[in-house]
């Protein structure tokens, strides 16, 4: 039985279909139902080889749901293989602009005044173009340069009506299919749909584009533009223009203008600082994002994509970095089964082996083959293939690291990221323990102090009043007192039998003694009573102990 199929859906329908005959999953098409929709297009054979950037180009024809949702499925890695990963990682959105009567309308139903009066000028070329907006240059009033992000008309709307369609498929498959019971694409969706709802809210990205500036306000090669809070809204994003052009059209010629390293090594210093010590970091770095201006800094744009870890696992990402940059395999995979959720099928010795092989691998290669990003990522696949389902926060880590690798290698060519985290190591950790000391959590410790000291009294007056009454009393709970209680019985009713069997034998002597008519076989017949018992007594004892205690041990 397949999905109920909606008209306004089908077309939709076709095309995932025909994605999962291209990608070798024709079994949930027939499982779904889906091989309905094919009847009409066949765009592909099944058979054929399928390739990483081809995924990845065809996600971008589909349109921008289906580049968002590309960009998810690049932080799962228990369901797609290493290398589409890393196509994934890499998606990006270029698309043609729409028209400047639809930026005019969009600015002033957001901003609510007239173009002319919020801006001496308005560019109607865009700077660039991608699904979700376009970037157009302006001018305020009082002469400051500004860029303005737009977004698309009508692009809320068709995001929600795919994921309507998606929504479908993937309750069905979640009912009717192995792979959706075991992975729950329901949840995954939900998920998607929260960040795809949370990235085209642009007040958000403007609250995103302050803290970056305050967090890295002490890195003075890095710019984040400040956002014009007056001039945004839930579709109009306003913020400084900073000039200059993406680090991947620099020709080798003007790289000798600049210190690369120099730069490659602030930039890496300054994500490892958002992720391990504020734990919010920018988690799209792709070199469209990286700009370098015209005075030779590094301009972060496009801030909409955030992640945030905790700061519990902070400190294991930390331990985990450092381990893999100084090569101790067994310590990275304590680490990663630390972090991750276990299986039934778990093998922890086998996964030891291959986290141990996978690092010394990369500890032995070339600083042009270093790439510390996506280590991160075939240690994350590493794990699923193993059974540890790795926490989301560590994949969404070794995507950014990936971005970050490419993006230090074009300012540097040589630049070593692993030795990078081993440089910056200890300024990190100095940096989360000032963290720790924050008035906030001083003052929080402060009031824990407080309370302790005001119940002390009390709680003394109690102890000594219990120990002084003969009611203090210890609870262990290291054992099971109920099984222990059974065994000292069992051992005190075995050693009565023992005492009423040698009661038994020594009455037995004694009556030997004594003259009687009842007489047993020639010998006194109380006497012989006794033995008798006494060897029946033994024989039923002797059993027990070796058949019933042994049955119970097994």
């Amino acid at each position: 039985m397949g999905i109920s199929l909606r008209p306004q859906h089908l077309n939709r329908y076709r095309q995932i279909a025909w994605l999962f005959m291209k990608y070798g999953r024709s079994d949930l098409v027939k499982q779904s139902g889906l091989d309905e929709t094919l009847a009409a297009e066949q765009k592909a054979s099944p058979k054929e080889a399928a390739k990483a950037d081809e995924l990845a180009n065809d996600l971008e024809k589909l349109g921008p749901t289906f580049v968002k949702l590309g960009q998810l499925l690049s932080t799962r890695v228990e369901l797609l293989p290493r290398a589409y990963i890393e196509g994934l990682a890499r998606l990006q959105d270029n698309v043609e602009p729409f028209d400047f009567a639809d930026v005019e309308n969009t600015v002033i139903s957001e901003i609510g005044v007239r173009m002319s009066k919020a801006f001496s000028d308005f560019q109607s070329r865009p700077l660039a173009s991608a699904s979700l907006g376009q970037v157009h240059l302006a001018r305020l009033r009082d002469g400051r340069a500004v860029a303005v992000k737009v977004q698309r008309p009508g692009i809320r709307e068709a995001m929600m009506e795919d994921l309507d369609a998606l929504g479908e498929i993937a309750e069905f498959l979640d009912r009717h299919t192995d792979l959706g019971k075991r992975y729950r694409f329901t949840q995954m969706l939900d998920q998607f749909r929260k960040s795809v709802l949370r990235e085209l809210d642009y007040r958000l990205e403007a609250q995103n584009l302050a803290t970056f500036r305050k967090q890295l306000q002490n890195f003075d090669r890095i710019i984040v533009p400040a956002p014009i809070d007056d001039y945004c809204s839930q579709r109009v994003l306003t913020m400084e223009y900073v000039p200059g052009k993406k680090i991947t059209e620099m020709s080798p010629l003007a790289r000798m203008e600049f210190d690369g390293a120099a730069l490659a090594e602030e930039l890496f210093r300054a994500y490892l600082d958002q992720i391990l010590v504020h734990g919010f970091f920018h988690a799209d770095p792709h070199p469209g994002n990286v700009f370098l201006t015209d005075d030779y800094r590094i301009a972060l744009l496009d801030l909409g994509m955030v992640g945030r870890i905790a700061p519990r696992l902070q400190e294991d990402l930390l331990q985990l970095l450092l381990a893999i940059s100084e090569g101790r395999g067994d310590e990275a995979a304590q680490i990663a089964i630390k972090i991750g959720d276990r299986r039934e099928e778990f093998d922890e010795k086998e996964f030891t082996r291959k986290m141990s092989e996978l690092v010394l691998v990369q500890k032995s290669a070339t600083v042009d083959q270093m790439e510390v990003g996506r280590l991160v990522l075939e240690v994350t696949q590493t794990s699923a293939e193993s059974g540890i389902l790795a926490p989301a926060e560590l994949t969404l880590l070794g995507k950014t690291l990936l971005n970050l690798d490419q993006v230090g290698r074009t300012l540097d060519p040589e630049f070593d990221p692993n030795a990078s985290i081993r440089r910056n190591s200890a300024q990190i950790l100095q940096q989360r323990v000032w963290k720790s000391l924050s008035p906030g959590n001083l003052f929080s410790g402060v009031l824990e102090l407080k309370d302790l000291l005001q119940r002390l009294p009390a709680r003394l007056n109690k102890f000594i009043d219990a120990i002084a009454n003969g009611e203090f009393k210890i609870s262990v709970d290291a054992i099971d007192e109920r099984k222990l209680m059974v065994g000292f019985q069992k051992v005190a009713n075995r050693i009565t039998v023992g005492l009423i069997v040698a009661a038994l034998i020594v009455g037995a002597a004694l009556l030997m003694r004594v003259d009687t008519t009842f007489r047993i076989w020639g010998y006194p017949g109380l006497a012989i009573v006794f033995f008798l018992g006494a060897a029946a007594a033994g024989v039923v004892l002797l059993i027990n102990i070796l058949f019933y205690d042994k049955s119970n041990k097994e």
